[in-house]
């Protein structure tokens, strides 16, 4: 049993082997055909492969002549295009020099378009060398272009030329605010020669907030043109050729202008010649023709400027100061040969307004006058503004010695209010004003400029008493002294009071001068009637009182003798007609001061006059020629009184 179980196993596992073997001999033989078959590709491959390399090297000369024709083509084309664009050029150069040989006269803008034309031409075949014939069409568009640019320029200023003409002053007279407008031209004067200063204060108050329009010194419609002419001269390079036009042209008409106006050239000599009436209108004119001069002329210049040279400023600030540079010099010349002319106390109002004015105009100065160019005309005229404060502050410190100094002999034989002070009083009230102030604060270092003000009002008031003290000892009679000071003094009180000085001096002050009027008046009245009024005293009549009946042998009952009150009559009487006499002849010029002089007198001697007739009036009535000696009634000497200090002449009846 167990052998043959064994037997039936090995031949199994035999069956399974040639199965193993037949399968693998089948595989075998499919790999030798897959490899054949791989093998048969390759050759295959292999076959193309040197075909294709064959067939390139057949194709390669084909391609080389495509690819050169190509070349050639491309080549042709460019060069095509290149003459296309040469002769455009050359077709432009050609339309550009016909329209430049006509000349910019009838048709300006196609002659500006030829221009820019040609311009453009030449950076063509300067960017071309390579062309053969370049350098002679580059000789022939420069020397064209130059000659283009000639024309412009004459062109140009045959434009400006025509269409520059002076202003007259009417019509400069109608852009002023109309509170400024003259009645008749600056450049004349009325018979006083003195109408234009005696406003100019009341227009500078003004001018800050007026209106000033300036003239259309050439059309608008001209003004484009001129921008383009002057812009192809200064891209051609004619920046001095055009400065020369420009200034040749515009500069006299602005001279001219001025002239027309009433501008003088005054040199320093001319001014010192001048009579002090004659200068004085001069310089209120001068006031007058500075304002018209900045607000007017040179701000429509400047404008012109800024439109015809637009985009170019340095040549633009250049310009300007080319054209306004004469006109400015003249104009500065005059006040400065005032400011250093010899000093006067009268000049000082005077250099106040041109000091005002120069002030006025400084921002405006300041903005025309902009730019490098500018800047030696801008620095003159504000070292004019310098030298005006200067000679001003300088004067007004002459004045104080001056004033103590004078020595005028002016005989002031009615007593009234001298000359020289009403002369000083005017001056220092018409002196306080905003100028006057600002004058002091730029020249002190620190401190109140009102105060220093004072200070030297003080001085200068101290100085007129001083100067009138020493005056008052030229009268004989002390009781006119007494009076002329006090008419000077009184002035000089009433005047403070009334101007801004009293802001300055203060109350004190015035207090102070009105108890020294008193005083004076007091001793005239002490001085003028001590005499007349010791004859009306009873003292040396009699040495008691006692009735003033009389008896028989001509005494009263107090033992007072008929003829020594007549005599005491008659020494009034006399007295009296020698103080209306001599006193209606002197004068006490304000109304208020005279009657309370005239009723101060009136308050001593009417009542002692009344007392002396009441006492004594009996003894010489009762006798004959009684109006010889009782002359007067208190109503007579009353009337009288008001007569005097009237300032009459020796020859002017009694009233």
């Amino acid at each position: 049993m167990g052998i043959s179980r064994n037997s039936g196993g090995v031949g199994g596992v035999v069956g399974g082997v040639d199965m193993l073997s037949e399968r693998a001999r089948m595989m075998r033989d499919s790999l030798q055909k897959s490899q054949s078959i791989t093998d048969n590709v390759v050759n295959i491959l292999g076959s193309f492969d040197h075909r294709l390399s064959a067939l390139e090297t057949a194709m390669r000369p084909t391609q080389i002549r495509t690819h050169a024709i190509r070349t050639a083509h491309g080549n042709i084309d460019k060069a095509l295009k290149a003459a296309e664009v040469i002769l455009s050029q050359f077709d432009i150069s050609r339309q550009a020099e016909i329209k430049i040989l006509k000349g910019p006269h009838e048709d300006l803008e196609s002659y500006l378009q030829a221009i820019d034309q040609l311009r453009d031409n030449i950076r063509f075949f300067s960017n071309n060398k390579s062309f053969k014939s370049s350098d002679g069409v580059l000789n022939h568009a420069n020397s064209l272009l130059t000659k283009a640019i000639l024309k412009l320029e004459e062109e140009f200023k045959q434009l400006l030329l025509s269409y520059s003409k002076p202003i007259e002053p009417d019509r400069l007279f109608e852009c002023l605010p109309n509170s400024m407008r003259p009645p008749s031209s600056p450049g004349h004067q009325d018979s006083s020669g003195k109408s234009h200063l005696s406003n100019s204060n009341a227009e500078q108050d003004g001018a800050g907030n007026a209106v000033f329009t300036p003239p259309t010194l050439i059309p608008p419609r001209i003004l484009p043109l001129l921008h383009d002419l002057a812009q192809q001269m200064v891209q051609a390079g004619h920046q001095q050729q055009f400065i020369k036009i420009y200034r040749d042209t515009r500069s006299p008409v602005l001279e001219e202008s001025l002239r027309s106006l009433g501008v003088e050239k005054l040199s320093k000599d001319d001014v010192q010649k001048m009579q002090w009436e004659v200068l004085e209108a001069k310089i209120g004119n001068w006031i007058h023709f500075m304002r018209i001069a900045v607000k007017l002329l040179f701000a429509g210049e400047r404008k012109v400027c800024d439109q015809v040279l637009e985009g170019f400023d340095s040549l633009n600030d250049q310009c300007f100061a080319e054209v306004t540079t004469a006109s400015v010099a003249v104009l500065l010349s005059f006040g400065d040969a005032i400011a250093k002319s010899k000093r006067s106390p009268e000049k000082l109002f005077v250099l106040l307004d041109m000091y005002e004015i120069m002030r006025e105009l400084h921002s405006e100065i300041e903005s025309l006058f902009r730019g490098k160019a500018c800047n030696e005309i801008k620095e003159s005229a504000f070292g004019l503004t310098k030298q005006l404060a200067q000679t001003a502050q300088e004067t007004f410190g002459d004045f104080e010695e001056a004033v103590e100094k004078d020595a005028t002999k002016t005989a002031v034989s009615d007593g009234t209010v001298h000359p020289l002070t009403s002369y000083v009083i005017n001056y220092v009230k018409f002196l306080y004003q905003s100028t006057l102030k600002q004058l002091f604060q730029e020249f002190e270092n620190g401190g109140d400029s009102n105060s220093q003000l004072a200070a030297v009002t003080m001085r200068i008031m101290q100085a007129l008493q001083t100067n009138l003290d020493g005056k008052s000892k030229q009268y004989k009679d002390s009781a006119l002294t007494h009076l002329f000071l006090m008419n000077n003094i009184h002035y000089m009180v009433r005047s403070v009071r009334r101007s801004e000085a009293k802001d300055l001096l203060g109350d004190d002050w015035v207090q102070r001068h009105r108890r020294v009027v008193q005083q004076h008046a007091n001793q005239y009245k002490r001085i003028a009637w001590a005499k007349i009024l010791q004859s009306l005293s009873i003292q040396g009549l009699t040495s008691s009182g006692g009735s003033s009946s009389s008896g028989v042998d001509g005494q009263n009952s107090s033992g007072v003798s008929r003829s020594t009150v007549k005599e005491r009559f008659k020494m009034f009487n006399a007295q009296f007609e020698e103080l209306h006499q001599r006193q209606s002849q002197w004068a006490v010029p304000d109304t208020e001061l005279r009657e309370s002089l005239r009723l101060a007198v009136a308050e001593v001697l009417l009542p002692a006059y009344r007392s002396f007739i009441k006492r004594f009036g009996p003894l010489v009535e009762s006798g004959k020629n009684a109006q010889k000696y009782v002359r007067y009634s208190a109503e007579d000497l009353d009337r009288m009184l008001g007569e005097f200090f009237e300032g009459k002449t020796f020859n002017e009846p009694k009233r």
